[in-house]
């Protein structure tokens, strides 16, 4: 039960706003915030009872606690984040309990933190404090500055040690570092990245920042002073702390706790929660270059005969020790490195000849670059290859680890200060190998592995890797094909089910799961199947407030051709897009395949083309900017991209009154985690297009539709160049999954040419 204190807490903040701010109550947002207080309240009755927690069967028949967690589908228009900020952290407040909100993007991340909470807190009448989240690679590691502006010997010394690490990183940016000293030194910088007052690049970043395994912690010489760990600290005693997917799983897969507050203690807000199974699949993943892993081996043994040489980190002889034992076990490694490559190089020769000439555009080339394992299950004897490394990479990750521990004491304890610097200097380069060694360890288990029966398998490929040229030669803007540099050894999940329940669901005090899309035809089923949702789940789903059938219009031209036959449908385009585009709207265009985005691009008539802003062009936030630049001008503006625009980005008014998309955007069909995927439900008795592909499509076309209408007071238009959603069996429940957009359906104006 919510408690009366906390409910009038609630409804006193959320008058106040609309009091402050002359505003009008939205009957979707009251209802979000009852129903997310509602359901979170709960968590008052849940006892603290260890690991003997009773529990409940989810899908299934995997195991969840019974924590509350709430699913909300708020459409655009809705005012989500008011409505979840008002439903948790008053009522966390009194529970004694933290509030995680994540969010995707790093746009709607900084939203939250520069505009909406500062709103929040200065309009309601609330009190709490809050505090942005970033990971370690945010912060500029003291020591790493220390080291590069001591000399150019120690520079150098430093460059040389981590090889591969940093390579030529770093060098002829004194001056840089020396300013960013000096910033610090006068108090007007804390080593944040993203507050610096000019952009810096990768490559002058990388050598002033740390992983997590080259850092020392309490042992660094700096640590009362770094930049992260005293973030870290204010992490621990805020009310509210804003981070982002990413390092939400980075903590929940370091065990929780580590960097955010521990899971048991935290209610866990998801905005555009949609994103949150196939990021846990990342996060989760591994994978390692074969011949780059050879070659990361070599290094490592001329860094470890250098550590070796170096009297002044030696402790008794034990690191020579350690180091010899070491040597041993990369020259065995390196043998079965190589084993593995004469087994994996013909298993992908064979593929490359068995696909060549078959792929008609780039999306289908990548995909035949692919050798997918079916069902996740390699031959044998590539698994009794496996766990041989796995063994091997076991022992290894175990020894350096003894070799970190040596160096971390020395740190403290070593006789003399230039030990202790050298062994400061040390500590990364072996801290780097011992994250590389525990990679490489954590992709043969997952090869040696055998799927227990009746659970999800995880997906197991082998792909080709390129050289720096890669991405010509994928646009099909280079010259010549290119031939892979490595291969590269995957796994993945391909359902986050069990790793979300093992690692969140069961441990966290309660959960919000919120976006502007989040079923698919109707229902939450894809969500709950691929997230691990307990059977308990709340789902809601909170329309609109926008007048759909009187602000836009779907359109779907006759085009006489099925998006199947690539060149008919792109033809089709060419030949409708002068007819349906106007030179008075600005336009939003979105292709699911680069080849077909550019092919239509190079055809268009040269009027068209100079209005035409095309993804591989620019990079995102640049294109945006230059379309609004070009519209408040009174120019014509087209944008042309793919499925990163198709959510996210928002053009309200005039920068956009008319959504083209060039067909139903299926996933592709060859890719090795929903390949593997449909192999599985297939297995399971289910037709894998109308269990997984279906609702994705029709996901992601409501995603791309709702570019268009930003705020109730935007018009315009959406032409959808697919037939299928008339013509197809499925095309009906697509349809009905749309918004209620009035429709004009084969328009007598608008008519391809019947295809030959």
């Amino acid at each position: 039960m919510l408690s009366d204190l906390v409910k009038d807490e609630i409804q006193h903040a959320y008058k106040q706003i609309l009091a402050k701010k002359s505003l009008r109550p939205r009957s979707g947002q009251r209802v979000m915030i009852a129903e997310i207080a509602k359901a979170l309240s709960g968590i008052e009755a849940i006892p603290d009872m260890g690991d003997n927690h009773e529990v409940d069967t989810a899908v299934d028949g995997l195991v969840n606690t019974s924590g509350p967690i709430v699913v909300i589908e708020a459409g655009t228009g809705t005012g989500k984040t008011l409505a979840y900020v008002l439903g948790t952290l008053p009522l966390a407040r009194h529970l004694g309990k933290k509030v995680v909100l994540a969010t995707a993007t790093v746009a709607l991340q900084e939203q939250v933190t520069l505009r909406d909470l500062p709103d929040i807190l200065a309009h309601s009448g609330l009190s709490f404090s809050y505090v942005l989240a970033k990971g370690r690679g945010r912060y500029l590691c003291l020591s790493r500055l220390d080291q590069l502006l001591r000399g150019n010997a120690s520079a150098d010394a430093m460059l040389e040690l981590f090889g591969e690490v940093l390579g030529d990183q770093g060098q002829g940016n004194t001056a840089l570092y020396e300013d960013m000293l000096e910033q610090i030194g006068a108090g007007k910088w804390q080593g944040d990245r993203d507050d610096w007052r000019g952009i810096i690049s990768d490559r002058d970043w990388s050598p002033v920042t740390v992983e997590a395994g080259q850092c020392a912690g309490q042992k660094c010489s700096n640590f009362s002073r770094c930049f992260f760990y005293q973030a870290r600290e204010q992490v621990q005693k805020v009310d509210c702390v804003i981070a982002n997917h990413d390092l939400v799983l980075v903590d929940l897969a370091l065990g929780g706790g580590v960097i955010l507050p521990d899971p048991q203690d935290t209610i866990y807000i998801f905005d555009e929660a949609h994103h949150l199974p196939a990021k846990t699949n990342q996060h989760f993943s591994s994978n390692t270059r074969l011949r780059g892993t050879l070659s990361w081996l070599e290094t490592s043994l001329r860094q470890l005969n250098k550590l070796v040489a170096d009297t002044r980190v030696q402790d008794n002889g034990v690191i020579k020790r350690e180091c010899a034992d070491i040597e041993s076990l990369i020259r065995g490694l390196s043998e079965d490195m190589s084993s593995a490559l004469m087994i994996l190089e013909p298993m992908y020769a064979e593929k490359a000849v068995q696909s060549s000439g078959r792929a008609q555009d780039n999306q289908a080339k990548e995909s035949h670059e692919t050798l997918t394992f079916e069902l996740g299950i390699v031959p044998d004897e590539l698994k009794e290859q496996s766990r041989q490394l796995a063994s091997r990479f076991t022992t290894l990750s175990r020894s350096l680890r003894e070799v970190s521990t040596i160096l971390r004491r020395l740190m403290e304890d070593a006789e003399t200060l230039p030990a202790r610097q050298q062994a400061e200097l040390w500590f990364p380069v072996v801290g780097s190998m011992v994250s590389r060694a525990e990679a490489n360890e954590k992709l043969w288990q997952a090869f040696a592995r055998t799927d227990q029966p009746g659970e999800a398998p995880s997906a197991r490929w082998l792909s080709a890797a390129y050289g720096a040229d890669s991405d010509n030669r994928r646009t099909g803007s280079g010259s010549g094909a290119q031939e892979p540099t490595d291969l590269v050894l995957s796994c993945s999940p391909v359902l986050a089910a069990q790793t979300l329940i093992e690692h969140l669901w069961q441990r966290c005090a309660g959960a919000v799961l919120t976006s502007a899309t989040l079923s698919a035809l109707g229902t939450f089923d894809v969500l709950a199947m691929r997230a691990g949702l307990p059977s308990h789940t709340a789902y809601h789903r909170i329309n609109s407030p926008f007048d759909y059938a009187n602000a836009a219009t779907l359109i779907i031209p006759r085009l006489n051709c099925d998006p199947g036959d690539v060149k008919a449908h792109t033809s089709a385009i060419i030949q409708l897009l002068p007819k349906v585009l106007s030179p008075d709207e600005a336009s939003l265009m979105l292709f699911s395949s680069r080849r077909q985005m550019l092919d239509v691009l190079e055809s268009m008539p040269d009027e068209w083309r100079q209005r035409i802003l095309c993804q591989d062009d620019y990079q995102k936030a640049q294109l945006l900017e230059l379309h609004r630049e070009k519209v408040d001008a009174g120019k014509p503006s087209v944008i042309f991209g793919l499925a990163s625009f198709a959510e996210g980005v928002d053009l309200p008014g005039s920068y956009c009154k008319h959504v083209l998309i060039a067909k139903i955007p299926f996933s592709v069909p060859n890719d090795p985690i929903e390949a593997t995927l449909a192999q599985w439900i297939e297995q399971q008795g289910k037709n894998p297009f109308m269990t997984l592909s279906v609702p994705e499509a029709s996901f992601r076309l409501v995603q791309a539709a709702g570019r268009l209408l930003r705020s109730e007071t935007d018009t315009g238009r959406i032409t959808l160049f697919d037939e299928r959603l008339v013509s197809k069996f499925y095309g009906k429940s697509i349809m009905a999954s749309l918004p209620p957009f009035a429709r004009d359906i084969f328009p007598d104006w608008l008519e391809a040419p019947a295809a030959r």
